[in-house]
């Protein structure tokens, strides 16, 4: 299942509050994108990681936001984490699904994200748009 595109600016005040928070020392991003598999409707909320919980177990920030302009509606919460894990038996790989407790559509191991896997992927040398040897 292809990732959600749905993107959406963070409220001004989301953004003060993320700014003044310890566990995020960067600058938060000003826009944010859905992060589950992709769903219809206009009461499904989109939802978007924002800041970890205090250990890994602990619930995170996540923020919500449902319908388009100028009716959009939103929220942030601390949310537990899914419980679901796949186990690989042959590989003995174990993976937790990084999304939010109770969240819609599909786990994080069965959402495809095109654009982050290209960019991540390993960039072949001689492959710079300008031909120069990349690293």
């Amino acid at each position: 299942m292809l990732q959600c595109t749905a993107v959406t600016a963070l409220p001004p005040e989301e953004v003060q509050r993320l700014r003044a928070s310890e566990d995020e020392p960067e600058e938060p991003e000003p826009y944010v994108l859905c992060e589950l598999g992709a769903h219809d409707g206009q009461d499904t909320e989109h939802a978007a990681y924002l800041v970890p919980g205090r250990t890994p177990e602990s619930p995170a920030v996540w923020f919500f936001w449902a319908g388009g302009e100028p009716e959009r509606v939103h929220r942030s919460a601390y949310v537990p984490w899914c419980p679901a894990i796949l186990r690989q038996v042959d590989t003995g790989v174990v993976r937790r699904c990084n999304l939010f407790d109770r969240h819609g559509a599909a786990h994080s191991w069965d959402v495809a994200d095109p654009l982050g896997d290209l960019v991540a992927g390993r960039i072949a040398f001689g492959d710079s748009p300008k031909g120069d040897p990349c690293p």
